[in-house]
């Protein structure tokens, strides 16, 4: 007995309501799966007593790897499971999904053979199956290829796109009829008819032709405004904020991108491990439809940890604690502390903060925040301690584009050698940032770009007014197999405008070298020289800065890559890039291995130009991420 589907001059194939296809005409055993893909091919796994054999009479070339790779027999040959019953089992759950790999290349005209040791597998019931099954031998032919004589479905809502293979003429596939018939509700739904559906299919092949005529009806329903929602599943958290943290748009048109909306805050706010938004299977009063929202939350706190590696700056550790839902109301805090130059060439320099963010204050889509904030830093030419305290607001319109704006009040005291110098001011810090990168751990395509101004006012004579500005922006481009090589580069710039250089807090001037700027340069190496001191002119950062690099990222196994890379900085003693400058360069190479939490790096740079000269030798750089 052969499982086949041939019915004279045609056969019917019927569009599920909103679902998929449902396909008749076929003799043979049907699968719960027909469509689901699995691997195979001759002879399997090569300990195995089965010998499993696939051949296809004609048909295109990509036929044959396609059905091996649907078929079960290979999969239970694969997994051991080979005595008779498990042969015979997954022989007769082949012929549906043989038969579905076939709709879906436009062959509705198909014999399928399936036999175990010469008898064919349709006609053993399954309380005779044979004890052992030694050869099994799956014979396909797909008969001619189909057209369409006729692609219609209507109607179809302003601006939807179908697929452009369900077209007249085309071939017939029936992934491009599921295809066709998805995007056309999702085309009404866009536009608010959140209950369109596929009221009629009639698809008919003809035989004597090769010609397949499709028709599909669609009902959009009438247009719809979101009705209320409904709540489940909190424990901690007070329903009130976590209604006003999800910003439902009741009475607004039905959106399904407003729904994302509200999936996307829930999980920004890092309270829940599980959102599940549900549509009502109902219309209610008014056009209206209700939504139910099940929230699993996640544990309460976190705690984490990370380290960075230089042989000449030593080891920096960093390390947080988390409280998700402090007040029970979203609030997260958050304590950061770390250590660095643990080893190095300096002083250690120490920094502990925290920070209180609340998820929809002011609107659902607005994050407030307060920080507080103690830095101490042990440079070579100078040593700062500061304190800073503020309160601003986070914008997250999208998942792309974020923006922030903050008061804050600092304090300051520089020691270097032109002696102590105490810094007080008022800084408006503003920021925005467009994040188009694939992966923010590891990017293989897309950019990153990003805009700041930080006007500050001085409190006292020692402390000028004006402004830092900066900019970066960066780009990835992969090509090759499976994208194995990675093309990144970065370029960044900045400049203070207003005070003179001495009034200007020494942690808003820019300096080259090290990890974030030029590789293969000491830490900070390459300042400007311009306050005068007892002794003569005093090293410090500069009023404006450029920097470029660039990388090549190989991936040379599955979880070992490769960068080589070019570094290069230039600093300015005056604002917009003027006056006096210094530049350096560096180049090296390193290894990353991939880990679930991002790749570790392992880089070595030295410098190819510029600097103080003193900057001799390799520089070894550790660290878990991509430089950038």
């Amino acid at each position: 007995m052969k499982s086949w589907i041939r019915a004279g001059a045609s056969a019917a194939i019927v569009l599920g309501a909103g679902a998929g296809v449902v396909m008749a005409q076929s003799s043979g055993p049907s699968s719960s799966s027909p469509f689901s893909g699995l691997f195979g091919g001759k002879g399997g796994n090569a300990s195995s007593p089965v010998d499993v054999d696939f051949s296809v009479r004609g048909g295109d070339d990509e036929l044959l790897p396609q059905i091996r790779a649907t078929s079960l027999l290979v999969s239970a040959q694969d997994e051991g499971r080979v005595t008779g019953q498990d042969m015979l089992a997954a022989a007769r759950g082949d012929y549906a999904r043989i038969l579905g790999v076939l709709y879906d290349n436009g062959y509705f005209s198909a014999l399928i053979d399936i036999t175990l040791d010469g008898t064919e597998a349709a006609t053993i019931a399954p309380l005779d199956a044979p004890k052992l099954v030694r050869k099994v031998v799956v014979q396909v032919d797909p008969g001619p290829r189909f057209r369409y004589s006729r692609a219609e479905i209507a109607p179809v809502a302003p601006g939807t796109e179908l697929p452009s293979e369900y077209h007249t003429g085309a071939i017939a596939r029936t992934n491009d009829m599921k295809g066709a018939a998805t995007a056309a509700v999702s085309g009404w739904r866009d536009v608010g008819h959140a209950k369109a559906d596929v009221a009629e299919t009639r698809i008919i092949a003809d035989h004597a032709t090769n010609k397949i005529d499709s028709r599909i009806l669609l009902a959009p329903g009438p247009e719809l405004r979101f009705g209320k929602l409904t709540i489940r599943g909190e424990k901690r958290m007070d329903p009130r904020r976590l209604r006003k943290i999800a910003g439902f748009p009741e009475g607004e048109k039905f959106d399904p991108e407003k729904l994302e909306d509200v999936r996307k805050r829930l999980r920004r706010s890092g309270v829940f491990s599980a959102i599940t938004l549900t549509e009502a299977d109902y219309i209610g009063p008014g056009n209206t439809l209700d939504v139910d929202l099940l929230v699993v939350e996640q544990k309460l706190r976190r705690l984490g940890a990370g380290f960075e590696y230089s042989n000449t700056d030593g080891l920096a550790l960093t390390a947080y604690w988390i409280n998700r839902n402090l007040f029970r109301g979203g609030e997260r805090l958050r304590v950061d502390a770390g250590v660095s130059d643990i080893g190095g060439d300096t002083g250690r320099d120490y920094n502990l903060g925290v920070r209180i963010d609340r998820p929809a204050t002011i609107t659902a889509d607005t994050t407030g925040y307060v920080l507080a904030q103690v830095v101490s830093q042990q440079e070579e030419d100078y040593d700062l301690k500061s304190g800073t305290f503020g309160l601003g607001f986070t914008w997250l319109p999208s998942d792309e584009l974020t923006a922030d704006v903050a008061l804050q009040y600092r304090a300051l005291r520089v020691d270097d050698d032109s002696g102590q110098t105490d810094f007080r001011l008022f800084a408006l810090p503003a920021s925005v940032t467009w994040d188009k990168r694939d992966d923010q751990n590891d990017a293989k395509r897309g950019y990153w770009l990003s805009g700041g101004v930080t006007p500050f006012v001085g409190l006292q004579d020692e402390t000028g007014s004006g402004a830092q500005i900066t900019a970066e922006g960066r780009a990835y481009y992969s090509f090759g197999q499976d994208d194995r090589f990675t093309l990144a580069g970065r370029a960044r710039l900045g400049t203070v405008a207003g005070p003179d250089i001495e009034e200007t807090p020494r942690d808003y001037l820019f300096w080259s070298g090290g990890g974030g700027t030029v590789r293969g340069h000491s830490y900070e190496s390459l300042g400007v020289e311009v306050i005068q001191g007892p002794d003569g002119p005093v090293k410090t950062g500069g009023m404006s800065i450029v920097t470029l690099t660039a990388e090549t990222r190989i991936q040379v196994r599955e979880k070992i890559g490769l960068a080589i890379f070019a570094d290069a900085g230039r600093v300015w003693e005056d604002s917009t890039w003027s006056g006096a400058s210094g530049w350096q360069a560096g180049a090296g190479a390193g290894i990353r291995y991939k880990t679930p939490i991002g790749p570790l790096r392992f880089d070595l740079a030295t410098p190819v130009g510029g600097g103080d000269g003193d900057d001799g030798g390799v520089q070894v750089y550790i660290g878990l991420g991509q430089a950038f």
